[in-house]
């Protein structure tokens, strides 16, 4: 059978390059964020929308799945205060608004922002990436 006439083709193959093999949940799962617009996404909305679907899977199996997306390259983590992450779909170079008041998390193109200085990262180490989250209110 060929993969383009296979169900959940499109993840099938996104788990598979990203060598994660496609379980019936991260199918699921997959399906449910990456088939349609980048997204920003709590674990906890991703629990709302798997049980919505049928998807039958735990919290912790959602954020163990997460982890494992943001792992091999297929997502980012977006940490907005001590224990408040999002979970990011765009993996290109990019930043965001955080609307403090509704929790919105909202893309800022990366060329969009400048930084002019980062200081010297401690010996042994380099600088990944640079990530900005500017905060709005109402």
């Amino acid at each position: 059978m060929n993969s383009s006439n296979r169900p959940f083709s499109q993840v099938h193959d996104i788990l598979r390059k990203a060598g994660l093999r496609p379980t019936r949940q991260r199918l699921g799962l997959a399906r449910l964020l990456f088939e349609n617009d980048d997204r920003h996404v709590t674990a906890e909305q991703l629990h709302t929308e798997a049980t919505g679907a049928n998807l039958r899977v735990s919290l912790a199996t959602i954020y163990n799945t997460l982890n494992q997306f943001t792992g091999a390259g297929l997502m980012r983590e977006v940490v907005v205060e001590p224990g408040r992450s999002y979970f990011d779909t765009n993996t290109t170079d990019h930043h965001h608004f955080f609307h403090e008041d509704t929790g919105r998390l909202l893309d800022i193109p990366g060329d969009a922002i400048s930084v002019s200085k980062v200081p010297e990262p401690p010996t042994g180490t380099h600088v990944e990436r640079v990530d900005i989250i500017v905060r709005i209110r109402e």
